[in-house]
């Protein structure tokens, strides 16, 4: 299908959308990573005020603001898609129903950045609105994407279905990143390929999971005695066996039985983000969470969700005439 003019616009927009989102979430990581994240104990100021007061002296509520400045940016971005999808939402190759989901999540992620601040860095919150901010990055990643007009081959449908399979274990396996980051778990085990010097070390898998613990506790610098945090820790290395395992699988394939070049590439691309992650998460462990190493990890994620998405939008079914997309 031709695009028209405002649709390569409208996509244009989408890719400058989806590289704010991933900037946005490498620094999130960042705030995250250097504790920043009650650096502005109120929202959406800071100590009642738009911006740090010098008087405060708070390094750490400028890395929040400036975070929360980002965002905004990336709100407005959104809201733009979302008028331009309406205005012309009768053409056929205007996307319409993907904007106004992004639209209703970047919405869900600003409650989600309240509730970061207001609940004390409840891990589930904020795990919650680092899938939000993926999610965002994907959908405008998805949006930047032109569709393939190329009809789809019947031997393409077993591919669509270990793509989606895998778009399931690498979901799975963020939420376990996210969980091991918002449980400060991530010095849990110091050692590797080892756990505290053991293949099976000694873990609370009653306290490690609980996503609830009621309000008013502060989380900042955990709360979960050691052998919770192993368990979270050790839970998240098992599932980057089978998470990595199954998207190498699914890269090679794509590579090398892929039917058209878009999707070779996607296949490509997959792999090498897969190594790059867990090369970076072994680095993270051998060097004891550096800070640039650690926030390069939760960039390989952003890789990695960027890749799958490439993968999809190549394997997606090819839209017909009228058909909105």
């Amino acid at each position: 299908m031709q695009q028209s003019n405002s649709t390569r616009w409208f996509r244009r927009i989408a890719l400058a959308g989806a590289l704010l989102a991933f900037f946005v979430v490498v620094l999130g990581a960042w705030v995250r990573l250097t504790d920043a994240g009650l650096g502005c104990p109120d929202w959406p100021g800071c100590y009642g005020h738009a911006y740090p007061q010098a008087d405060q002296g708070f390094a750490k509520a400028w890395h929040e603001m400036v975070h929360r400045y980002f965002a905004g940016s990336l709100v407005t971005v959104i809201a733009v898609l979302a008028g331009f999808s309406i205005v012309n939402r009768k053409k056929p190759d205007q996307p319409l129903a993907p904007v106004i989901a992004l639209f209703a999540i970047v919405c869900l992620q600003a409650t989600l950045g309240a509730l970061t601040v207001t609940l004390l860095l409840k891990p589930l919150i904020v795990t919650a609105h680092l899938v939000g901010g993926l999610s965002t990055l994907a959908l405008l990643w998805w949006l930047a994407l032109p569709p393939d007009s190329r009809p789809r081959l019947a031997a393409e449908h077993g591919l669509r279905v270990f793509a989606l399979i895998g778009l399931g274990v690498l979901v799975m396996q963020i939420l376990l990143g996210g969980w091991t980051s918002t449980n400060y778990a991530a010095v849990a085990c110091p050692d590797f390929p080892t756990c505290q010097r053991s293949w099976w070390p000694e873990t609370d898998y009653r306290n490690a999971f609980v996503l609830w613990r009621g309000l008013g506790v502060d989380y900042e610098g955990g709360i979960l005695s050691g052998p919770a945090r192993v368990a979270i820790h050790w839970t998240h290395r098992l599932g980057a066996v089978v998470a990595g395992t199954v998207l190498l699988v699914l890269g090679i394939t794509a590579a090398v039985r892929g039917s058209s070049r878009w999707i070779r590439w996607a296949g490509v691309l997959l792999f090498g983000a897969v190594i790059l992650q867990i090369s970076l998460g072994i680095a993270t462990v051998h060097w004891g969470v550096p800070l640039p190493v650690a926030t390069s990890h939760n960039a390989g994620a952003a890789i990695l969700v960027v890749a799958m998405v490439t993968l999809l939008r190549a394997l997606a079914p090819a839209p017909t005439a009228g058909m909105v997309k």
